[in-house]
């Protein structure tokens, strides 16, 4: 079991019990002092960050002064803002605020393995998973709540109505795989490069690992882009009338 982080332990001491305690009445058992391990210690930190950043935007907001945090909040969302435009269309702002969740959760956690002795939280597969599931439900209720439950249901049936008895399945087993490409595609992108981190500083003192995490940071971005466009590229089929 790798050795808890400062941040791991003050949370089990503060929290431990409470945790544990709340599984044990789901019939799960637990140890207070270790319920909490490192990648839920560094997700709830990427959480209290991204909290933290947007209530300074808001309390900085300027229209004549704007700041650097400004600055910065506007870059994304002006970006999250023309990718969602260009891959949903027309009401893709009733999106935005779920696809921006999404990609500035998806960033920080992948950006969290430049820290010296960290894990990338997205290298552990149930981080990714976790992010998966809900994106999964969030798309599928989308739909249902665009076009009601038979409009929705007509995506799954195929434009052929005789061939449906056919398609129908198989586009039930699609979708649901979904999740999985979605979780393994971010898990294993951000284990490799872990793993080529971890090597680099392993074997060679100099030179190559700051190259090594320069890779980890463009594999970060990479991969945050990637998540959310598919993300987006579901919302759009879900949301579509035509299909």
């Amino acid at each position: 079991m790798p050795e808890q982080l400062a941040l791991t332990r003050l949370l089990n001491e503060l929290f431990g019990g409470i945790v544990a305690s709340f599984l044990h009445v789901v019939g799960v058992q637990a140890n207070p002092a270790t319920v909490i391990d490192n990648t839920c210690a560094m997700e709830l930190l990427a959480v209290a960050g991204l909290i933290a950043f947007f209530v300074v935007v808001r309390l900085t907001l300027s229209v004549e002064k704007p700041g650097p945090v400004q600055h910065v909040a506007e870059m994304i969302h002006e970006f999250i803002g023309n990718q969602s435009e260009q891959v949903i269309g027309h009401g893709y702002e009733q999106f935005q605020a779920w696809v921006s969740c999404i990609f500035l959760f998806v960033l920080v956690n992948n950006l969290m393995g430049l820290i010296p002795g960290v894990t990338t939280p997205t290298s552990e597969i149930v981080v990714p998973l976790g992010l998966a599931a809900p994106t999964f439900f969030y798309y599928n209720f989308q739909g249902l709540r665009k076009q009601g439950l038979i409009g929705y249901l007509k995506h799954f049936a195929g434009p052929i109505w005789w061939m449906a008895w056919l398609i129908f399945p198989i586009e039930i087993i699609s979708h649901l795989a979904r999740i999985l490409s979605l979780t393994v595609r971010l898990y294993a992108n951000m284990f490799a490069s872990d793993l080529i981190t971890l090597v680099s500083f392993s074997g060679f003192p100099f030179g190559l690992p700051v190259l090594a995490l320069g890779l980890h940071a463009f594999v970060s971005l990479i991969q945050a882009f990637v998540f959310t466009l598919l993300t987006m590229i579901y919302l759009s089929l879900a949301v579509a009338h035509e299909h």
